[in-house]
């Protein structure tokens, strides 16, 4: 094979994310320019996210059963023929279809039902393989995420650039659709690249009404217990996600979109960097304790940001914070595979993501009240998030410290 499995799910990850970071700004912009109202365009947003929590379901359930590889290349498949349609067509029902059927990272991250194989095939490949080395393939595989997420932010800013150059914005922003759809078979290409290797074991098929449930036996009690954790930790964060953090900033302090995507760059990179170093502490310390004791800190920071009197200050803690916040995803994940059985990783991956989805799906409106009006000066979501997170790390720890895990190399 000319690239190994392990390079070739973290390529196609980063290749992802650069797609939704790009479009998780252009696609509003675009959409207000054709003349849907902010109605409108969050019907569609919402649409998107059912549309990931039902394929994420579906996953957990049939995508062992289905083919691994096969399942990723129908869903790239997916994303390709949303993408043409929002590049080509303004009809509300269609783009609604489009949405819901698609895979378009409208968080600026992903989502989508990817994710759940990919952290399967990642732990298979990886807890298979002499080295041992599989929370730091969990990091390399976020990190290559992170930059693509910054990456593609910055690359949105073209249209605005060819503007300059003479090509009118519209045509500009029917490009970036258009990229979108050229990553998205670019994705196709590396899935079809894969080994027989990340297929999943064979697994016993369950009976009657369990034939609706992801096929989890033996892990059901440890998946429930993280799910349950998981979409805690989601909801709060979904209370300071990077665009209402920007919205934040925006109303109190009236800082500019240049100077936000500047700040949001930074972070980004911040974060990617940070995620090395998870499993280094791993090593040291434990895959939970990494978890936990680096994402307490964070958590104080973000309830720090809104008593900060400026921006500046404002955004140095947020780019502190940003520094650790990030080093529990490659490690949680990674303890996660450890965790179940190699049989029931895909439906493990498959619940805890769609519990974080669902979690994080709720949080928002909450958050717009929150900074509505007077509520604003006060900053309650990073406040309300802070205590959350907190509350999530110290039940985790407290929960899940006694609990055997394989030796981590």
């Amino acid at each position: 094979m000319w690239v190994s499995d392990r390079a070739i799910i973290t390529l196609a990850r980063g290749l992802r994310q650069f797609a939704y970071g790009m479009l998780g700004i252009v696609l509003t912009v675009a959409l207000t320019r054709r003349g849907f109202s902010p109605l409108a365009i969050g019907g569609i947003l919402t649409v998107a996210l059912l549309g990931d929590l039902v394929g994420t379901y579906l996953i957990g359930i049939g995508a062992d059963g289905w083919g691994r590889r096969r399942t990723l290349l129908g869903l790239t498949l997916l994303m390709a023929l949303a993408g043409t349609i929002f590049a080509v067509s303004g009809w509300y029902p269609l783009l609604l279809v489009a949405a819901f059927a698609g895979t378009l990272g409208t968080a600026a991250a992903e989502t989508a039902p990817f994710l759940a194989i990919d952290q399967a095939m990642l732990a298979q490949v990886t807890l298979s393989a002499a080295d041992g080395k599989h929370a730091e393939a969990f990091a390399r595989y976020n990190m290559v995420a992170s930059l693509g997420t910054a990456l593609g932010a910055l690359a949105a800013g073209l249209p605005d650039l060819l503007a300059r150059w003479g090509l009118a914005l519209d045509q500009g922003l029917q490009l970036m659709f258009g990229g979108y759809v050229l990553i998205a078979i670019i994705v196709g290409f590396l899935i079809s690249q894969l080994s027989p290797a990340i297929e999943a074991p064979t697994v016993t098929r369950a009976t009657g009404w369990r034939r609706a449930l992801p096929p989890l036996q033996e892990s059901r009690g440890i998946v429930a217990r993280l799910a349950a954790l998981f979409s805690i930790d989601a909801f709060a964060g979904g209370l300071t996600s990077q665009a209402l953090m920007a919205l934040y900033f925006h109303l109190r302090f009236g800082v500019s979109l240049a100077v936000l995507g500047a700040l949001f760059f930074a972070a980004n990179i911040l974060a990617a960097l940070s995620i090395l170093l998870a499993p280094r502490l791993a090593r040291r310390i434990g895959l939970l304790n990494t978890m936990v004791f680096t994402h307490l800190p964070s958590n104080i920071l973000l309830a720090l940001i809104p008593l900060m009197p400026n921006f500046a200050i404002g955004g140095i803690v947020l780019l502190l914070r940003q520094t650790l916040s990030q080093m529990d995803v490659p490690t949680r994940q990674a303890y996660t595979m450890v965790l179940v059985a190699p049989s029931e990783r895909t439906a493990a991956a498959s619940v805890t993501t769609l519990a974080r989805n669902m979690g994080a799906g709720i949080s928002p409106t909450i958050a717009g009240v929150l900074l509505s009006g007077v509520l604003l000066g006060l900053g309650l979501p990073f406040i309300l998030a802070g205590a959350l997170k907190s509350g999530y790390d110290l039940t985790l720890w407290a929960l899940f410290r006694r609990v055997p895990v394989p030796p981590y190399a």
